[in-house]
């Protein structure tokens, strides 16, 4: 094996401009790990409490 470092090519996908806009895409969502776990407790929460409080008719 030669020690020269094989060029890599760039694919197709980099061509047709789809890696650039995955890129981009991933960039704008950024959430606070925090607020995530905060609203997967506080869902049920306030489903329960407005079960209670408006319950459906009978």
């Amino acid at each position: 094996m030669s020690s020269r470092r094989r060029r890599v090519s760039p694919g197709l996908a980099s061509y047709v401009g789809l890696v650039r806009f995955y890129e981009e895409v991933e960039e704008q969502l950024k959430l606070n790990p925090y607020l995530i776990l905060l609203l997967s407790v506080a869902t049920p929460i306030l489903a329960i409490a407005f079960m209670k409080l408006f319950p459906p008719p009978i």
